[in-house]
Formats: structure tokens, sequence, C-alpha cells
């Protein structure tokens, strides 16, 4: 079947856009990621020449398309065919590179524009938006430039061409190329051609020398490299913040309601992010991310940590609708914001610790974790043993009645758990010794009020019935070895209720919108890893390689996918996803000497 998110990304950690099979820009905010999306026809239909929020390049009578990263790269080519032999190629860069001794990554696009063969006739339709898609952004020009005024942010579109084309969108013959550079109200130093490729040439040895610093596993290059480069641009240079995906409002499932602004950063979801670039060595991501945490953190009262915030680290998330777009294939609501930034979830403060234990032990990291660093964490440590017991919202985030969540209460031993091998680590005997009591003590006492005897496996809540796909994360954590039976068993319960076909769930009770219809791909990715923690390795392969087959084609993934159709559905591209695919990768791999 045609997968209607079979979108690609490209962006530099400063913008991030996606591009759809005909090389239609379907999909950027601005300034930044949680900004105004001037580009938002994801969103909304086109429904004849007044619509807008999208940057388009026609081909009169075009028959087919092709569509390519340049290998290892974040660069995107699309190749359009007509039927009398007239052939275009579009070529987008969001420049990324070292200048002048810092990275450069300004908030632009270059899109380069070629003849390929034959008399092409195409039709530029530059049309960005404002406030959200409620209304075209008005423009103004000049010689070589068309200005577009989206409220706040004025979009200036650099161009050698014809201006009187662009403006009335006039169908002309592209008898070599034309270059756009888009980005911020400045004049561009130089002529568009030349700077567009020199944005070009720089980004691709940019993006090819960090993948030559990743350590992959010898089997899936490819998918992992993809995974890892769309992971890096879903972080953000300036502050360290990682969203959990680009856009917002794609629903988890048709006409279901669930539609979520995840434009944010998710502490939980960041952490599982820098883990995976940690496996493949892509560490300057966490040093980013863990000074972004530790300002969260020092402006957190009373080490009260929300669940979410926003890229600039500021608390507030307000969640409100907006009604000038209709939604994804017309399935509203669209929402901006997010009201999770008001529930308790304490599995926070596990995520929080965990992603800054690394700086106390990789010897690779410039700013080694210190003493002053361990203070800061002890007061997040201090607010888990405070709550690890009490209801929260849980990692699913359940708008509902709140209950105390076995994920939640495991993520609280894990903050006095790593405090106390960080502690050890660094001579506190002492300190070692009282967090090591503490995690001890929730040890115990999970394990007698989560664990239930009629079910014979650990269960979601406290002394509750239910399951839900993260009791698959207990070994992984290491509240339990995989050794232990009580894992396996709980492993089993878990795929006795939640699997469906080659999926699984991450709950089957019904919630606010009623019962889930559509699997989370994490949790699939969990229940791989699992299995082959367990020994059942060659099974867990033949489920790894069936995610892979559910990617779109450029190797991306959603948040949710039928389990019938294995159409994709939710946020794209989804960090919680690609994490899932380079975690299962590195641990089902041959090695690279058992290869030769």
């Amino acid at each position: 079947m045609t997968q209607p998110l079979d979108l690609a990304l490209v962006g530099n950690c400063s913008i991030a856009a996606l591009v759809d099979g005909m090389g239609d820009l379907v999909w950027a905010c601005v300034p930044r990621f949680d900004g105004d999306a001037v580009f938002c026809s994801l969103l909304r239909s086109r429904r004849g020449d007044g619509d807008y929020g999208y940057f388009s390049v026609e081909l009169a009578g075009c028959a087919r398309s092709e569509q390519e990263y340049i290998p290892n790269t974040a660069i995107l080519v699309t190749r359009l065919y007509d039927d009398d032999g007239g052939a275009i190629e579009i070529t987008d860069t969001a420049p990324r590179f070292r200048q002048f001794g810092r990275m450069f990554c300004p908030i632009t696009l270059a899109r380069q524009i070629r003849r390929l063969a034959g008399s092409p006739r195409i039709t530029i339709r530059l049309r960005p938006a404002r406030d959200y898609g409620a209304s075209r952004a008005a423009i103004t020009f000049g010689s070589n430039h068309v200005r577009y005024l989206c409220g706040d942010f004025v979009l200036r579109a650099t161009t050698d061409c014809s201006i009187s084309a662009l403006i009335e969108e006039i169908p002309f013959v592209l008898q070599g190329a034309v270059s756009f550079v888009l980005g911020p109200d400045e004049t561009l130093q130089g002529a568009v051609a030349d700077v567009a490729r020199r944005f070009f040439e720089e980004t691709v040895d940019y993006w090819r020398e960090w993948v030559r610093d990743l350590s992959i596993p010898f089997e899936w290059q490819d998918a992992v490299i993809r995974a890892a480069i769309a992971l890096k641009l879903s972080a953000v240079d300036d502050t360290g913040a990682i969203v959990a995906a680009v856009t917002t409002s794609v629903p988890e499932a048709a006409d279901s309601g669930r539609n979520w602004d995840y434009r944010f950063c998710w502490l939980r979801d960041a952490y599982y992010t820098v883990n995976a670039l940690n496996r493949l060595d892509a560490t300057r991501t966490m040093e980013r991310y863990l000074r972004y945490i530790i300002n969260v953190a020092a402006g957190a009262p009373d080490g009260h940590l929300q669940p979410v915030y926003r890229i600039s680290g500021r608390p507030d998330v307000e969640e409100r609708e907006v009604a000038s777009l209709p939604g994804y294939r017309g399935m509203g609501p669209v929402r901006v914001g997010n009201q999770a930034y008001r529930q308790v979830q304490h599995d926070v403060y596990g995520s929080a610790v965990l992603a800054a234990t690394h700086v106390f032990f990789d010897r690779r990291l410039l700013w080694p974790g210190n003493e002053a660093l361990f203070a800061q964490l002890e007061a997040l440590g201090e607010r888990a043993a405070q709550v690890w017991s009490q209801p929260d919202s849980g990692l699913w985030e359940l708008r509902g009645a709140a209950r105390a969540h076995t994920y939640s209460s495991v993520m609280c031993w894990v903050a006095c758990d790593r405090l106390a091998k960080i502690a050890a680590h660094l001579g506190l005997s002492a300190r070692a010794t009282r967090w090591r009591a503490r995690a001890d003590a929730i040890h115990r006492a999970i394990c007698e009020r989560a664990w239930s005897p009629s079910r014979g496996s650990f269960v979601s809540t406290s002394d509750g019935n239910g399951l839900d796909a993260s009791l698959l994360l207990l070994a992984e954590l290491g509240f339990l070895r995989a050794e232990d039976p009580r894992f396996a068993a709980t492993v089993a319960a878990v795929e006795r209720e939640l699997r469906r076909g080659d999926f699984v769930f991450r709950y089957a009770e019904a919630d606010d919108f009623g019962t889930p219809q559509n699997a989370f791909l994490a949790c699939t990715y969990w229940y791989i890893d699992a299995i082959a923690a367990l020994g059942r390795r060659e099974e867990a392969r033949a489920l790894f390689e069936n995610l892979l087959a559910c990617r779109n084609r450029h190797g991306l993934l959603a948040e949710h996918i039928d389990p019938v159709t294995r159409e994709l559905w939710g946020n794209f591209p989804q960090t919680y996803s690609m994490v899932g695919l380079i975690n299962s990768a590195t641990r089902l791999s041959i090695s690279w000497d058992e290869a030769f």
C-alpha cells in the first residue's frame, strides 16, 4: 500500500522540514521546532489555487518520481520525470558544518532545482503560512528576493529564479538551474547559486565525517545510520533539548482524537535518545543535553521535575486547539502545546539521573562528572525517594485517575541505585551507603506490591492486576536480572495479553479515548530485546527484520502502526521508534569478528 507518511526528514539541528514524495515541502516550523508552522500542508489538504502552507516544484505532465538521501547524509534528492523525456532534480540541504571555529547551522534551507533532460516546464509555488495556517503570509520583494511576513518571523527567499515567475506562479521552461535559500531576513553574502552549492558540498562533508565516527553493528548498517541521523536531527544545538518528534497532531489511529504535540523535550524520551546515540559513540548530543537537564533541574522548585519542557527549558507548555488547521487527512483536532507538562510523572527523576550517569564513567567526555554535579543530582534522588510509591499519570500519560505505576516506581529506584554507584565511584562511601540502603528498600517494596501471585508476573500498578509493556524493561533497567524467573514470567504474561501478531501494544485496557487500536512501535522493540535476553535470539531477529520492513522508503518510523495494514500513524519521525531500532540492532547483530 502507499504509505501516507512516506516523508523524508531534512534538518540541521536548528530547523527541521518534511518533504513528500513529489518534493513538496509540507512541514517546517520557525524559528524553532516548536515555533509557528509556516509550512503546514501536512495538516491541511490542498483545495485549489488558494491554498497555502507548502513549497512545491510542479513539473508539467509529471509521470513519475524517485527520491533518495545522498548516502550517509541528511540531504535529500528528488527527481521528477514527464512523459516527453523531460526531467528535473531537486536537492534539499539544511546547512550544517564547521565555520570560523564553530558549528554553522542557521535556520535555513537551500533548495537547488536543475534540469536533467529534455525541456521540463515547471511551476514554483512558494506559499508559507502564518499563525498555524490561519492565513497566507503577506509578501514584499526586491530584485532577487521575496520576503514572507510570517507573523513575528520574516522568511526571506533569496533566488536567481525570475521574481515575477515566483510571485505570480508563472510556468517556465527550466533550461539550467535555479536556486533558493530560505532563511531569516538577512542579505545573502554571495551569489545564491554559489552559496547553495557551498552549503551542499560542506554539509555533505560534515555528515559523512559524523557517520564515519559512529560505532555501528555489522548488520543493518544503513538502517542504523539513518536512525542515528534522524535522532541527531531531533536534538537542538542551541539549548541541548531533544524533541520527541518534529510534528504535532498526526493521530495515533484514524479518527481517534489521540492527536498530540510532540515538538517538546520529554525527559524520558530524551534519555533514551542520548543513550542510543551513546551506544554508537555519538557523545556530543549527550553533553549538550546534560547542560539542558542541569539548567532545568536548577530551576525546579524543591527538585520537582515536570515530564516535559519547551526547547528553551521553560516550563509552560500550555495546550490549545488550532481551528485554522483541519488536521492530518482531515482528522482533527490540531493541538499546539501539551498539557502533559501539568501531569505528575515520577519516572522523570530516574530519567534525569540516568542521563547524567554517563558523565561520571565515560572517560571520553571533556567535562567529567564531579561532586558538585552529584550534589545537584542528589536533590532529584531525594524527590524520587519521597514519591516512588505515590500515584501518578505514568509514562503513558493517562489523563484519567492517577495510580501508583510500577514503571514510575522502578525509575525512582533507578535514581537511587545510580546515585549509589556514582557516590561509590567518587569515593563518597557514606553517601554510597545511604543511597544503596534507599534503593534496596524501594526494590523490596516494589517486589512485594507490584508482583501478582495470581498472575505469576509483575503488573503495571501496585496491588493491581493489569499489564503494560513497560514491564519488558525490568531487565534493561537493571531491576531484575534476565535470568530471574520472575522476568521470564512477566515477559510471557505481556506476550499473552499485549502481543497482536507481530506487534506489541502498550496496554490493552480502555483509557480516556477508548481501547487502543494501533501498536506502539517502541514496545515491540522492547519485546524483541526482552526475548533476546531470554535466549530467544532467532525469534527476536525475525521480529526485528519484520519491523525493518515497516519503515517508510527513507528508513523512518512514526510512533504507532496498524497491526493489520502496517500503516504508520502518530507523530513523525518518532525518536522512541528510532531508538528502538538502534538498540535492537546493536544487540542482535553478529559482531565484526564473527563476520569474517
